[in-house]
């Protein structure tokens, strides 16, 4: 873990801020995650995987729905949804994933009318749709690969693209010490109008560990470092404390980034319903000079 935390930093890396596009799909999208700051690569165990680690599918028993709605910044509403599906007659596990980021209407402007133009507005919106599927091929060690479509639209104009991640989370079996690696948003550079931009592909690496796990209590220490296709390394590490596996309390940080300061912290309540379970996550990620981000996560296990 203590080589885990100081590898991004001991790497020198070159800052290509601005070099890619489709950005949306770096952001993070489950309020239990930001709560701990993001650091879910090896956490990962609810129908969020399709995000950070599609292996992590291999950890639901049940079937499994999520949404999150976010507000982002700039007034700009997030919105994903997932769906995870055992089969348990073929072994593995499905995963299904819808992505919307909405700025809304804007006010049209040009270069000849800085002023705009009353009652004419255009929108910008981006969107993905994805599908996985990861199984275990060990009892330690599983693996997943999910494919997206990508769409980005402004106004009139769009670009389209696709893209891959790939998985894979070792189980060590020991005190809940999982290790995992990833590969996000591998795929070719997307087109718009007549300029080609680059995907934000990233590699991370992460590792958790229970620090406390008895009957009623479970407290989990995460940690991640992080190489992007567009930015400098960084690294993040978040903690989650559950008791009774019903209601949570989460904190996170991350370091060596251009976007966010402060913690993270978050929490939850899982209330079982008959054979069901919903479960009600909060999370709150603090910005440094823009606004702070608040989300909510639903998730239904049935």
């Amino acid at each position: 873990m203590i080589c885990l935390l100081i590898l991004p930093s001991a790497i020198y890396g070159q800052s290509k801020v601005g070099q890619s596009g489709a950005q949306f799909l770096e952001v993070g999208i489950s309020a239990r995650a930001v709560g701990l700051a993001n650091a879910f690569a090896a956490v990962s165990d609810d129908a969020t995987a399709m995000h950070y680690n599609v292996a992590g599918l291999t950890q639901l028993d049940s079937k499994q729905v999520m949404f999150t709605h976010m507000d982002y910044l700039a007034e700009i509403n997030y919105e994903f949804a997932a769906f995870a599906y055992p089969l348990y007659n073929f072994g593995g596990t499905l995963g299904f994933a819808f992505y919307l980021l909405d700025a809304g209407d804007m006010p049209e402007h040009s270069y000849e009318n800085s002023l705009g133009y009353p009652g004419r507005t255009f929108s910008a919106k981006d969107m993905a749709i994805a599908v996985g599927y990861a199984r275990s091929l060990t009892d330690h060690f599983s693996i997943g690969a999910s494919w997206k479509f990508i769409e980005e639209r402004y106004a009139e104009e769009r670009a389209v693209g696709w893209a891959f991640d790939i998985g894979t989370t070792y189980d060590t079996g020991f005190r809940g010490i999982k290790m995992s690696m990833v590969i996000s948003n591998f795929g070719p550079d997307m087109r718009f109008i007549s300029n080609e931009f680059s995907l934000p592909m990233n590699f991370k690496f992460g590792g958790s560990v229970n620090l406390l796990d008895s009957q009623s209590h479970r407290a989990t220490f995460a940690a991640e470092g992080a190489h992007p296709s567009d930015n400098y390394e960084s690294y993040i590490m978040g903690m989650e404390y559950s008791y009774d596996e019903k209601y949570t309390l989460r904190i996170g940080h991350k370091f060596q980034t251009d976007t966010a300061a402060g913690l993270s912290l978050g929490g939850g309540v899982a209330l079982p319903i008959s054979d069901y379970e919903l479960a009600i996550d909060y999370g709150f990620q603090e910005f440094d000079l823009l606004e702070d981000i608040h989300l909510f996560t639903v998730g239904f296990k049935f």
